[in-house]
């Protein structure tokens, strides 16, 4: 070994590394299993969140499939839908806005009704 040369260690398991000077993992199983821990609790955040947002579509979707136009908040929260959860939002012309999951939507219409949609 010469003065010029460093040891370096897997950043995952410790062993030496032999290789590259900008090499990091011993092999592609530490290269993985480092990046999976360091990216664990933003993949579950997301995934829990994309969960949520199919939940709210399937429920519009088959409300109307089955001819429902209009359902009261309570029984959309019956169902497990959780209004804080939407893709995007959309005004009308008349100015009234519709929350979106995806391309099915809903819409207030009075006091705890709402008017369910599809974009397309």
């Amino acid at each position: 070994m010469t003065n010029l040369e460093i040891t370096r260690h897997c950043s995952e398991c410790g062993q030496r590394i032999a290789g590259r000077a900008d090499k990091k993992f011993c092999n592609d199983q530490c290269r993985t299993a480092w990046h999976n821990k360091m990216h664990t609790g933003e993949y579950i955040h997301m995934k829990n969140i994309n969960n949520i947002l199919k939940r709210n579509r399937r429920i519009l979707a088959e409300l109307t499939a089955n001819g429902r136009k209009e359902i009261r908040s309570v029984a959309l929260s019956k169902l497990g839908f959780q209004f804080d959860y939407f893709t995007s939002t959309q005004k009308d012309r008349n100015g009234y806005l519709s929350h979106f999951c995806y391309d099915m939507g809903y819409m207030p219409v009075s006091n705890g009704v709402y008017l369910l949609k599809s974009r397309y």
